[in-house]
């Protein structure tokens, strides 16, 4: 794991002293680290929204049941075990 360093007025410091304690944080590591890593999903979430907007508009809806799924799950099995092997 990597270190870095940051430099906070003393007030700012205090708010996170206070935020990290209040939050059940063990330290200000783990608060910091928690931020860093809600706003790296915060960035994916528009990527996310734009798959799940492309799968909607991407033709016709299918109803998926028991049966689709089976079926698709043993194509896929099928698929996998037919990879690797010679022609």
């Amino acid at each position: 794991m990597s270190t870095v360093n940051i430099s906070l007025p003393d007030s700012l410091r205090a708010f996170v002293e206070r935020r990290a304690e209040e939050q059940g944080y063990e330290n200000i590591s783990d608060y910091f680290r928690d931020l860093v890593l809600k706003d790296q999903q915060r960035q994916g979430e528009p990527r996310m929204e734009k798959l799940l907007l492309e799968g909607l508009n991407s033709g016709e809806p299918i109803e998926v049941t028991a049966e689709y799924i089976g079926t698709k799950l043993r194509r896929l099995i099928e698929q996998h075990a037919t990879q690797g092997k010679s022609p």
